[in-house]
This record gives C-alpha cells, structure tokens and sequence, in this order.
C-alpha cells in the first residue's frame, strides 16, 4: 500500500509527481476543515493491517451484519 496527497482538478483527483496505472483501486479520504491529515506511524500501521485484511476476504458485508443484527434482536424478543 502507498500513501499519497493529490488535489480534485476539474472533478478529476490529481497526485503530483505520481501517474498511477489505468484501473487502480483507490482510497480517498476528504478532511472536512480542508486541513492535511497527519497520521501516526501507529496510525498507518492500523490502516495497512486493515486494508490487508480486506484485501485478504477477512470482512463482514453488510448484508451479513444485517442478518447478524436482525437474529440478534429475534433472539432478544421477550416470548
């Protein structure tokens, strides 16, 4: 995984300095106050784990978490 900085030019996400190849996937994170967003060393360990375990099928979807929480409450209905 890298971490880059880029600008939105004309609706389209600009990295200078970087042309990464047509079709990558990527992540883009919008600070609400338009301030960089500095991140721990520990910080950006715990967003590479997370996205290597994404990467690796380990996640719940939402329709599983759905089900999950809907046969959680069945279950929690007085009879």
């Amino acid at each position: 995984m890298s971490v880059y900085s880029g600008k939105v030019v004309n609706g389209v996400v600009r990295v200078k300095g970087v042309l990464l190849p047509e079709g990558t996937k990527v992540t883009i994170l919008v600070p609400e106050d338009e301030e960089p967003i500095d991140l721990s060393p520990d910080m950006i360990a715990e967003l590479e784990e997370s996205i290597a375990q994404i990467e690796r099928g380990e996640y719940v979807t939402w329709e599983e978490l759905r089900e999950e929480l809907r046969k959680t409450e069945r279950e929690a209905q007085p009879r």
